[in-house]
C-alpha cells in the first residue's frame, strides 16, 4: 500500500511540473522601464527562459520555459539578486506569459 502511495505522489509530482511552466516573481526595487529591461535582459540570456513579462506597477516578473525546459528558481533568484533587486516570493504558475499578459489586462 505504501509503495502505490508512493507512486501516486511521484506521479502527481511530475504532472504538477509539467502544467507549471511559468514562474511569477514578486520583486522589490523595480521603479522604471530600465529596472524592467534590465531584469528582461539579464533572464533572457538563460538557456530555459523562453518569454518574460515584467509588470512595474505590481512588483511582478513573469517567466515562461522553454518547451521541454524546467525553470530553476535559484538561478532566476540570483539573477535578479545580482541585478540589484530582492526577491520576495517565487511561486509556479500554470500561464503562460501572454495568458498572465491578458488576465492582468483584464484586471485593469
Amino acid at each position: 500500500m505504501k509503495l502505490i502511495k508512493l507512486f501516486v505522489a511521484i506521479f502527481c509530482l511530475g504532472i504538477s511540473q509539467a502544467s507549471f511552466a511559468s514562474m511569477k516573481i514578486t520583486v522589490n526595487g523595480m521603479v522604471c522601464s530600465f529596472c524592467a529591461q534590465g531584469i528582461e535582459k539579464s533572464i533572457m540570456k538563460m538557456d530555459d527562459a523562453k518569454a518574460i513579462f515584467v509588470d512595474l506597477k505590481s512588483k511582478v516578473v513573469v517567466i515562461e520555459a522553454k518547451e521541454g525546459k524546467i525553470l530553476n528558481e535559484k538561478l532566476i533568484s540570483q539573477e535578479i539578486k545580482d541585478s540589484g533587486y530582492d526577491v520576495v516570493k517565487i511561486e509556479s504558475i500554470p500561464q503562460t506569459v501572454a495568458q498572465f499578459k491578458a488576465e492582468s489586462r483584464e484586471k485593469k
